[in-house]
């Protein structure tokens, strides 16, 4: 998996050798991204510098340097937005989530309200909805949507492979949600716990996702969603 793996590469670390080591290639790589960007032509596609901007983003997350990280992620964001490119916005909100800055909850929030409006790979769509499980108190009611939306989509738009292994994973999301939010410990008491809350029914968890997305942003929404609304084949 890309998205939901990409957590902390120093858990499999044995000493501060190896801590130390994978800073130094972190940092090769990260001046390669950067030399790649000088090079881009005079005539180049705002795309391919976006690209970039998500690779040298990434890299500064796992070096630790957060305001670089969200620095680059939001100017990314603001290119693929202009072109309409959501999944790399999705993908940039996710690294300005990740870098832990004032905004990095409307970041979430508005990746979050991109990936279930556009299809794009599930895969993305259930790590934004994961770091809402991950933030939220165990009692939140939003962690059970969250995590019920992200089963949703993979239902919806995954196939294959990649469906298998995420129907599983969100599977397991939701019980652990299930345990931490009601202590439900068997299937019975999650079949109740499900109900109760009304995750049995998407016309019920999709506007209550949309209830989490306004707490995240505020009122710090850097897309317009009626426009983009009144593009949609259906509205």
């Amino acid at each position: 998996m890309k998205y939901l793996k990409d957590e902390s590469f120093r858990m499999d670390m044995d000493s501060a050798e190896d801590v130390q080591e994978s800073a130094v290639l972190l940092e090769a790589q990260l001046a390669e991204f950067r030399r790649q960007m000088l090079e881009l032509p005079p005539n180049y596609d705002p795309l391919a510098r976006a690209d970039l901007l998500l690779q040298i983003g990434r890299t500064l997350i796992r070096l630790e340097k957060n305001q670089d990280a969200w620095d680059a992620g939001r100017e990314a964001f603001d290119i693929f937005t202009a072109r309409e490119a959501w999944e790399g916005a999705v993908q940039a909100c996710d690294i300005m989530f990740l870098a832990d800055q004032p905004e990095s909850l409307p970041a979430l929030g508005q990746g979050i309200w991109l990936t279930v409006t556009f299809p794009m790979d599930p895969e993305l769509s259930v790590a934004m909805l994961q770091h809402v499980v991950d933030e939220t108190p165990p009692d939140s009611d939003g962690a059970a949507v969250a995590a019920t939306v992200a089963h949703y989509i993979v239902d919806l738009r995954a196939e294959g492979r990649q469906r298998e292994d995420l129907m599983f994973y969100t599977n397991q999301l939701l019980a652990t949600v299930a345990r931490r939010h009601s202590d439900a410990q068997n299937q019975e008491a999650f079949s109740r716990w499900f109900k109760k809350l009304e995750l049995d029914d998407p016309a019920k968890f999709l506007p209550r996702l949309r209830n989490v997305v306004d707490v995240l942003v505020q009122d710090e929404w850097w897309i317009d969603r009626d426009a983009i609304h009144a593009k949609l084949p259906v509205n």
